[in-house]
């Protein structure tokens, strides 16, 4: 009788805070990550066609400075010895609200969906902001999108919609945006 396969370390999600020097020794993961969720319809500030050099261009630009200065936090999930998903906590934050966050980028490749993964890293983000004494996060999404009710599911209140706020992935449209917010 054989048993069945017991998963081993690497098929579990390994979640980890990365600092700026391990986020640019594994950006081409990022690169990959960010446009294979663009190229399947995420409305995360790009338009298709999306390059690999846009895509490095934004790490590079826009996330490694802030975790460099410590006001970014960058979280990735591994499964399988891949990079399945990430989610940003912005702390650049004005002296009177220090006591907030903003989550931002929750991306999950859509090899790994439906698999509880953005859940574990909005989770992980939750009591990293927690534990940092954050108090208030909030968030942004396009109105209608898959991740909106999960963030409802989450807690997340809807503040309100901006209509229009944002051109579709393939730019052939537009799209509203919902604003939440969480007490944590």
């Amino acid at each position: 009788m054989t048993r069945p396969a017991v998963p081993g370390p690497s098929s579990r999600p390994i979640i980890s805070s990365l600092p700026a020097a391990t986020m640019e020794d594994r950006l081409g993961e990022f690169v990959d990550l960010l446009k294979a969720c663009v190229d399947a319809g995420a409305s995360v500030n790009f338009i298709v066609p999306f390059s690999v050099g846009e895509a490095a261009a934004y790490w590079r630009g826009k996330i490694l400075p802030g975790l460099g200065a410590g006001k970014r936090v960058m979280l990735a999930v591994d499964v399988e010895g891949r990079l399945a998903g990430t989610v940003n906590l912005d702390l650049d934050t004005p002296p009177n609200q220090t006591h907030r966050a903003e989550v931002s980028k929750l991306l999950v490749h859509p090899d790994f969906r439906r698999r509880g993964i953005a859940r574990m890293l909005m989770e992980a983000v939750e009591d990293h902001a927690h534990q940092g004494g954050r108090t208030l996060l909030t968030l942004d999404t396009r109105t209608g999108d898959t991740a909106e009710p999960l963030y409802t599911s989450m807690g997340y209140v809807t503040v309100g919609v901006i209509p229009d706020y944002c051109r579709d992935a393939d730019g052939k449209g537009l799209s509203g945006t919902t604003i939440m917010y969480k007490t944590i």
